[in-house]
């Protein structure tokens, strides 16, 4: 995962001070995982990263790793059923197509993600309040529905931390100088086919 460390260590630092911000507004504890539900577009450097740090638990924890290819491929069989001509694009463009298929990386027993590590960045970024761009006037808010309860706008606003992402489409353009993943696709794809 040495590719992409910058690039986490910048999300995973912007995550922690939102969070320190946001203090009892925040929702997210291990097992609310309605973040967890439908697919969504995971770019070739997440699935990079999904896939070794599927091949770490596959060192770490054999069986628990057994368990998250069983469930991606289980996932991949429900949306190819239902979206059998091009299930990747078909769930990417209807809204709201198997919004209750669970993510193969949730453990269903514990609630938690056991590629916690190496999920993508759209997992890592998703709960505090974030604002993302590099222009400062950026007034764009990010947040779960589940957090900030009772909170008034002006007061997500001041727990907010502004996340820049270039780095990230920089990678991406690297990663795709010398591969040949260039689309977007799903967890329980990248994950299916990485056994």
């Amino acid at each position: 995962m040495n590719f992409d460390r910058e690039l986490v260590q910048i999300v995973d630092a912007a995550i922690a001070e939102a969070a320190r911000r946001s203090g009892p507004w925040l929702a997210c504890r291990l097992g609310c995982n309605e973040c967890c539900m439908g697919p969504f577009a995971i770019t070739p450097l997440d699935v990079r990263r999904l896939r070794q740090g599927l091949a770490e638990l596959d060192i770490r924890d054999p069986e628990r790793a057994g368990r998250v290819r069983v469930r991606a491929k289980e996932s991949v069989a429900r949306i190819s059923r239902e979206f059998p001509q091009d299930p990747v694009a078909t769930v990417l463009t209807v809204d709201g197509a198997m919004d209750q298929e669970p993510c193969p990386a949730l453990d269903p027993d514990t609630g938690g993600c056991d590629l916690y590590a190496a999920r993508p960045i759209t997992c890592c970024t998703f709960g505090p309040a974030l604002r993302f761009g590099s222009e400062p006037d950026n007034e764009s808010l990010a947040v779960c529905e589940l957090c900030y309860h009772g909170a008034t706008d002006r007061q997500i606003a001041n727990c907010a931390v502004d996340l820049d992402l270039r780095l990230e489409a920089e990678l991406l353009e690297q990663l795709a100088r010398g591969s040949s993943a260039h689309a977007d696709t799903l967890v329980a794809f990248a994950l299916a086919e990485a056994s």
